[in-house]
């Protein structure tokens, strides 16, 4: 059997025994991909784009699957999205407020996870575990929850003078990272940080403690780590087949190399398999 569709990123979810599903949106198809580990994949790409907010051609794509007008005019493209520090809405020049509102303007959580080491991260209330899944993290702990995502970011940029922000996506797709007691680090930061500042601006209800968070775990569908990260390139034809070793964040593991899902946003992709 074989899909074709528009590609966008993966879905993710978590079971009670803390093990990750993957299913691939191909147009209005959703693939279990877990259901294929160890499975010949044929993939193939016809050279048809299209933006993954208004739908239009485009012959390249941007931020992960935007046309260039799309990332000048959307909100969800604005610098404010990866630096939300940097929010603009309390001014009144956000690209689109009514999105926003929607968007920024709920709780947001601050986390401490673990993908590649220890690092601090935000995400909308919402977003949870989806953000943690995307990241490839193996266990995740929430922090704080705060009344929109300027405030998020405010209390993330603290975080960021004890605690990485980034992830080394290399390193994560290398192996399970070594086991972190999260509880222990969230603890210790705490201890080197002044809140008052933000507590005394923004009032104390708008940062909540989850002093009785837990930290949760995630177990992906791997058979196999690569012990070289490379990426897998499709041939002239826009083809590539190769054997499926894993899924881990938003990238495939296979045996010819990696594939980050996201960067393909937007392009039409045909998948084949044996197993499909």
């Amino acid at each position: 059997m074989q899909y074709v569709g528009q590609l966008n990123k993966m879905l993710g979810s978590v079971d009670q025994d803390a093990k990750v599903r993957y299913s691939l949106l191909l147009g209005n198809e959703q693939i279990a991909l877990h259901d294929l580990l160890d499975a010949e994949l044929s993939l193939s790409l016809n050279g048809m784009i299209h933006c993954v907010a208004c739908s239009r051609p485009i012959k390249k794509s941007f931020q992960q699957g935007y046309c260039f007008p799309c990332t000048q005019a959307l909100a969800q493209c604005d610098i404010c999205i990866v630096r939300p520090e940097l929010c603009h809405h309390r001014h009144g020049t956000c690209r689109e407020p009514t999105w926003a509102e929607k968007h920024c303007m709920q709780s947001h959580y601050v986390y401490l996870a673990n993908a590649s080491g220890l690092k601090v991260g935000i995400t909308r209330g919402s977003n949870i575990p989806n953000r943690w899944i995307d990241q490839g993290a193996a266990e995740a702990l929430p922090i704080f929850e705060v009344k929109n995502r300027y405030l998020s970011g405010l209390v993330e940029v603290l975080f960021k003078t004890e605690v990485a922000d980034k992830t080394n996506w290399r390193k994560m797709l290398q192996g399970e990272p070594e086991p972190i007691d999260l509880l222990a680090a969230r603890d210790l930061i705490l201890s080197k940080l002044d809140l008052k500042p933000l507590q005394s601006e923004f009032g104390a209800e708008a940062l909540t403690y989850l002093d009785n968070a837990k930290v949760l775990q995630f177990r992906y569908p791997v058979l196999r780590y690569p012990t070289t990260i490379k990426k897998a390139e499709f041939d002239e034809q826009g083809i590539l087949k190769a054997k499926l070793l894993g899924i881990k964040g938003q990238y495939l593991l296979l045996d010819k190399g990696v594939i980050n899902v996201r960067n393909l946003a937007g392009h039409h992709l045909s998948l084949a398999s044996s197993d499909v």
